[in-house]
């Protein structure tokens, strides 16, 4: 199973997140949320040196903008955690990199919703609780939820996902489903992650 840690910020931090081998470590582009990373620079040549693969996440960013970080920091994966468009994720996808696509979720209809274009543009959807906020919300949704989903893009499970619910993850049998994201039920503080409770997750899943 897949594991991807985001809301990463502080280098001794990663520094320490790394030697745990997630495949996916996120850093957070949008100014808003409270894991908003300012000096990527410092972080992301420690990331490149393992085979952990670097994902940026954006909420709504000019294209030009994440083009940038992509070519500045060689993002491996592009997460959309906004409103954008189909035609939005192309240009992403023009950029030579994999693409995230976060779905919020709050009922079944959510997952009816998911356009087929993402079948040939995304590599994972991130299935996501809907909340006011983009993401960040710590909060669950119902996962018996995911048997309406049917489209053919492997996804990762995301929203207040703890220490506690390794064994609930094993139980999904949904034929997509390949891992979990994690965040906000891991940290000390915004940003920073507690590595003893991220290794007891690893180990238990």
């Amino acid at each position: 199973m897949k594991i991807k840690v985001c809301g990463m910020r502080e280098s001794q931090n990663v520094a320490e997140l790394l030697e745990l081998q997630p495949d996916f470590m996120g850093m957070i582009f949008y100014p808003k949320s409270s894991r908003f990373v300012t000096e990527p620079e410092k972080i992301v040549p420690l990331v490149h040196k393992t085979n952990t693969k670097l994902v940026g996440v954006f909420v709504n960013e000019p294209i030009e903008s994440v083009e940038q970080k992509v070519k500045d920091l060689q993002l491996d994966y592009v997460q959309l955690h906004g409103n954008e468009t189909v035609e939005y994720a192309q240009q992403v996808k023009a950029l030579g990199v994999g693409i995230i696509r976060a779905i919020s979720v709050a009922n079944a209809e959510d997952f009816d919703a998911i356009s087929r274009e993402y079948e040939r543009l995304a590599d994972y959807l991130l299935f996501d609780y809907k909340c006011a906020s983009y993401g960040g919300s710590g909060t669950k949704f119902d996962w018996s939820l995911l048997n309406r989903y049917q489209l053919n893009v492997p996804f990762l499970l995301s929203g207040g996902i703890s220490i506690n619910d390794a064994e609930a993850c094993k139980q999904i049998t949904h034929p997509m489903f390949v891992g979990v994201d994690l965040n906000s039920q891991f940290e000390i503080a915004p940003a920073i992650k507690d590595i003893d409770a991220l290794k007891a997750f690893f180990s238990r899943l």
